[in-house]
């Protein structure tokens, strides 16, 4: 039995020209990823009480706290702005890597891409 396949789907040259166009894109994805996991983001949590700088890459590079917030009495309040700025942090590190990545693969869902 004879497969036939629609047309601009049916030829060695259309594949190689989806290869070539698939491995383009994942050469861009690569230098975007590096581009990223440079890229540095400043994050506020709790009114501004503390500050998160963290890397594209999710490694944190440092945490300010205003002294206001750090009362020795209630030290809960602090660990709790202490982790709501991390969370942040990374989500804003997260979805701004997907928005960039959207633009590269035209909305098209990759799997382990991000």
């Amino acid at each position: 039995m004879k497969v036939r396949l629609p047309k601009g789907m049916g030829g060695p040259r259309d594949m190689n020209s989806m290869l070539k166009q698939a491995q383009q894109m994942q050469e861009e994805m690569e230098r975007l990823e590096t581009e990223l996991d440079s890229r540095e983001y400043t994050i506020s949590a709790g009114g501004g009480a503390i500050t998160v700088s963290i890397l594209g890459s999710l490694n944190i590079l440092s945490i300010e706290i205003k002294p206001e917030i750090v009362d020795p009495d209630d030290i809960a309040t602090l660990e709790d702005v202490i982790t709501a700025g991390i969370n942040e942090a990374i989500k804003t590190v997260v979805n701004a890597k997907a928005e960039e990545m959207k633009k590269i693969t035209g909305g098209i869902n990759l799997p382990g891409a991000f």
